[in-house]
């Protein structure tokens, strides 16, 4: 590193302010790929990376700032939800069990393997190969104080899922004869 900001010893809300826009620039940067979820992604590589650089310190976010993002996340979440969802929950229900089975007993199997086999911590193994979202994973992470761990395991599954599988789809619903719905 040539150079280090940190022996201005900025006060906590500047550090956190320079961390907003670090993730909002290449967040918003992140927009013109046309990767869905992408802002996202952006953010967490622009915050990130600022906070790899060790020009910062690290970021200390007031008290109940995570409480506080958990309920915006549940709540945009919660407004995805109308009766639409329901209805279609009716006929998607079973469905939805065996993939959501499926899908924690790999995650936890997953996790158990790369623990042992590599070495990793079980929480941080665990939470990762968790079939959840990057936000709300990243979120479970940080009350048991390994968040952004899980939230660089999230976001590497993440970004190869949005960019691998639209393009299997593509390439095989014609193969099965599936149809294709746009």
């Amino acid at each position: 590193m040539l150079f280090s900001l940190t022996f201005f010893q900025m006060p906590p809300i500047a550090t956190l302010l320079l961390y907003l826009l670090s993730g909002t620039a290449l967040g918003l940067l992140m927009l013109v790929t046309g990767i869905p979820a992408a802002p996202l992604a952006g953010a967490i590589l622009g915050a990130g990376l600022l906070s790899i650089s060790g020009l910062l310190e690290v970021a200390a976010w007031p008290p109940g700032t995570k409480t506080a993002l958990g309920i915006g996340v549940g709540t945009v979440i919660g407004t995805g939800i109308n009766r639409e969802t329901l209805g279609q929950l009716q006929i998607l229900w079973r469905p939805a069990l065996l993939i959501t089975i499926t899908l924690v007993i790999t995650g936890i199997l997953v996790g158990l393997l790369s623990s042992r086999l590599l070495g990793v911590d079980p929480v941080i193994a665990l939470l990762g190969a968790a079939p959840g979202g990057t936000i709300g994973m990243s979120l479970v992470g940080a009350e048991f104080g390994v968040g952004a761990a899980v939230a660089a395991l999230h976001a590497v599954r993440l970004m190869t899922v949005l960019l691998l599988v639209p393009a299997i789809v593509k390439f095989l619903a014609p193969l099965a004869g599936l149809g294709m719905n746009k």
